[in-house]
């Protein structure tokens, strides 16, 4: 009996946690399919590749229906490898509190069939291996189904990209100046010392 009460206390208290409104990334169906250029392994660069990426309704799957789909978003999402040891990151299926897909590279009302869209991969983007993932929306702005590039356990399908490191060019020549400056002075000041020695002398 005790043990009764207290399962019944523990579903309870985690229903108790998820709010009206939270959406639980295991309570959607997975009714869109989605095409990504990137390939299973590719490095791409950060501020010069881009990606293709072609995604709607997957229509293969028998009673589908999309008339509550109002709008479609696109999101670049961090692949379990580049998740661990990093909180940031981290997978939760409570979608609100959810930090695998952070970043949006497509934001529209909802289309049956988007072909071929290219996002230019951002400068800001941190080397990671990723994945793409689509969600729908209905009137009250909450995900309703998703689709994405990689499986259920996203393990395949996956793309690295090599973020920006290092100094930027501008940064570089701007050092070599100061550097420049500061030795031509450094001459300049023996230079004049010498010539006021020679001078009192």
């Amino acid at each position: 009996m005790k043990s009764f009460v207290l399962k019944i206390s523990l579903i309870l208290f985690f229903l108790s946690k998820t709010t009206k409104g939270d959406v639980l990334f295991s309570s959607l169906p997975r009714s869109l399919f989605v095409v990504a250029s990137a390939m299973e392994g590719q490095v791409l660069k950060a501020g010069e590749d881009d990606i293709t990426v072609t995604f709607g309704l997957n229509q293969t799957l028998t009673n589908q229906t999309d008339g509550s789909y109002k709008k479609a978003k696109v999101k670049l999402c961090y692949a379990p490898v580049s998740q661990v040891d990093r909180k940031w990151r981290k997978t939760n299926d409570n979608l609100k509190k959810d930090k695998t897909c952070q970043f949006t590279i497509y934001n529209k009302p909802y289309e049956r069939n988007v072909k071929g869209f290219k996002w230019n991969i951002e400068k800001d983007l941190p080397t990671a291996t990723y994945f793409v993932r689509s969600y729908v929306y209905n009137d009250a702005d909450e995900e309703i189904a998703y689709g994405q590039t990689t499986n259920g356990k996203k393990s395949d399908n996956l793309f690295k990209i090599q973020g920006i490191s290092g100094r930027h060019v501008s940064i570089d020549i701007a050092s070599v100046c100061f550097s420049v400056f500061a030795l031509l002075s450094l001459f300049g000041f023996f230079f004049i010392e010498k010539r006021q020695s020679k001078v009192k002398s």
